[in-house]
Order: structure tokens, then sequence, then C-alpha cells
């Protein structure tokens, strides 16, 4: 048992805390530091913005009025929006806009509904830039957001970049809980990640893409994941854009919280699954190792949280120490609990320790259902 233990931490400690350590041993070896450079609005691509919309009603016209809101040359952008089969007045505030807007703004109809990666397949073809930009119904952009993802391509190497997603308050003040302390967390590891080489993991309210690199997926398949391990995939480079900002409205509630990261968490391992070829060494180089321990033994991190617990309770009668260790964990646990409400909801520590617990959960569900066979390729906007 105390082996059992002793392996489950290390374990948790190797994917959380090991694997920065690494990267940021690799980063003062040798970086790769990408080639981006300003551009003068002549040099500038030709940008198409992609956005996948289901009954979005209430928050369709100010995405796009943000985005032609954007410091990037007119004539060098167009919007293209799929409604995904949309049952309330998504199409018609889309036309709306468009009527009134000197940037293209093109609506296509998904019917029947067939979910965001189909919506996106069927964009694409129609669209006219050498860059894509995805953007979700509900993003808001920094004004300079686009034009600070687009002059990374001026390195060659590059195929895709992700920006900044933070979260907000319906008044636009920052988030300060646990979900923005972990996406801290993430967004160092992108840092880390970029300056050695490729990420793992984008944001896919803000994304770009060279279109020639665009892969047509499956249906069930995630965009945001699954798309830059293709770019990957064909050589080229995925990194991290912290100065290009979205900021996205929290969504609140942990019950809401908690399925969107059963979602995401669900169809990342059929990505993995999907794309396992990158796992072996011999086929992606160092990438693989990323992949293993920022998304692999990251989803899997529930189970050695469990066995811990339980080898930890079985050890408590043997030593005092055993027993200090169990008790620990228990504290630990009934303390997140704790942090989804009430008194202790107001301590930052409790609120990210709280939100640990919740994506470990989530993992362990969405890991129960990969087991089964399920996918999930709709869901309703907001809710997961």
């Amino acid at each position: 048992m105390q082996a059992v233990f002793w392996v489950s931490v290390s374990w948790v400690l190797g994917v959380y805390l090991g694997y920065p350590l690494l990267l940021k041993a690799l980063a003062t070896i040798r970086t790769k530091p990408v080639r981006k450079q300003a551009q003068t609005d002549e040099a500038l691509p030709f940008v198409s913005i992609l956005i996948a919309a289901y009954n979005e009603e209430d928050v369709i016209e100010a995405t796009l009025r943000n985005k032609l809101s954007q410091a990037y040359p007119k004539d060098k952008l167009e919007i293209l929006v799929v409604s995904d089969e949309s049952t309330d007045r998504t199409d018609e505030i889309v036309q709306r806009v468009s009527a009134e807007s000197d940037i293209p703004v093109r609506l296509f109809r998904q019917s029947p509904r067939q979910g965001k990666t189909a919506g996106l397949n069927l964009l694409v073809p129609h669209a006219q830039g050498d860059i894509l930009v995805f953007s979700d119904a509900n993003s808001h952009y920094a004004p300079d957001a686009v034009r600070t993802l687009v002059q990374n391509f001026a390195d060659p190497e590059v195929g895709y970049v992700t920006g900044k997603m933070v979260y907000t308050h319906p008044d636009g003040s920052l988030v300060g809980d646990g979900c923005s302390a972990y996406m801290r967390y993430e967004n160092r590891l992108r840092e880390l990640e970029t300056l050695t080489g490729s990420i793992v993991g984008v944001d896919g309210g803000i994304d770009a893409m060279r279109k020639a690199l665009y892969t047509e997926l499956r249906p069930d398949q995630l965009p945001d994941f699954v798309q830059p391990l293709h770019v990957v995939d064909k050589g080229y480079r995925v990194i991290y854009e912290p100065g290009a900002i979205l900021k996205e409205a929290a969504l609140g509630e942990e019950t809401r919280e908690f399925r969107m990261r059963v979602r995401v968490s669900l169809r990342a391992m059929w990505a993995l699954r999907d794309m396992a070829h990158l796992l072996n060494p011999l086929v992606s180089g160092g990438y693989s190792y990323r992949l293993w321990f920022h998304k692999v033994l990251r989803y899997l991190v529930f189970i050695p949280m469990a066995l811990a617990f339980l080898a930890s309770l079985l050890l408590s009668t043997v030593s005092m120490g055993w027993l200090v260790i169990f008790a620990l964990q228990l504290f630990g646990y009934l303390l997140a609990y704790a942090g989804t409400d009430g008194y202790f909801a107001s301590a930052r520590p409790v609120r990210f320790l709280s939100y640990f617990v919740l994506i470990n959960a989530a993992c362990a569900v969405a890991f129960w259902r990969f087991l089964k066979g399920e996918k999930q390729v709709i869901w309703q906007p907001r809710s997961g």
C-alpha cells in the first residue's frame, strides 16, 4: 500500500509540477522564438472569421459588431456565420448586421443540426482568407486581437495560433475565482511550450490557422484539439499569443462548469485516440511527451488521487503518520466541497482547490463515458 501511495503522489506531482519544471529547464537550454513581426496594412493577409452559432440571439449581434470593429483593414476581412439550424432570431440578426456592414458578413444555414465541427467544415470552402480565425458566438476580442494573432504567421514555421482567454463578470470585470487561477497556470504552461516548440491545447474561441492546413474533421471530433494536432502532424508549430485577448462570460454555476468540463474532456479523449500515433516519440519526437504529460496523464489524474486516498485510509491504522496523511486528504476534499458555496468560498486558495477537484471529477465522469463508447457532438450553448 505504501508503494501505491507514493507512486500515486509522484504521478500527480509529475504532471502538475514536474512537467512545467522540465519545460522551464528546456527553455533555459534552447528556445525557439517565434519570428513574428508587425506588418503594414498592405502586407497583411486576408482573414476570414468563422463563427458557429446555435440559438444565439442574445449574444450574436454584440459578437459580430465586436469583430467588425477590429483594428484590421476592412478590405482584408470577412465574417462567415453558420447557423446550426437555429430556431430563434439568430439568422435574422446576422442578416440585419450584414445589410448594415461595409465588411462582408455571410450567413450559411446548416440543416439538420450537426454541431460546430460540421459547421466549420461547411464554412471553410467558402472562406476567401489565407488565415482562418475561429470565434465562438459569445466571444469578445480586444480591438487588436486579430492583428496580434496574424502577425505570428510571418514565421513560416507557424501554422496555428491561439490567444488568451479571460473570464469576466456581467459588468466586464475579471473573474478572480479558481477557474481563472487554473487558467493562469495553463497559460504559463503554454508560454513555456511555445518557447520550446509547440503547445498542447488551445482556446477555441480565439484561434487562427493557415487555411491551407485545414483538415476536414468528422462531426464528432473536437476542432479545438484535433485541428492543432493535424497542424503539428504536418510539421508546423502551434503557438500561444498572450497579446491576443478574448473576454468571455464565466459560466458561474459549478454545475454548468462541470458539464462543460465533462463534455470537453470526453471529446478530447476521443481526439487522443484518433491521433494516438502522435503519442509515439518515434513519430512526433518531443511533442509526444507533451501530449502524455499535458493531456493523457493529466486527464487520468483522478486515478492516482483516488488510489492515494484509499491507500492512506488503509494505512491509517498502521501509524499516526499515515493517519495524519489520510486526515489531511479528507480535510482537503471537505474544504473543496465547502469552496463551492458559503463562507469558505470567498478564500482564493479554497476556490482553487475546489476547481481542481471539480475538473478531475469531470475527467473521471468523462473517462467512464469514454469507456462506454459515448460521444457528444451537439449541446446547448453556455450550458454544457
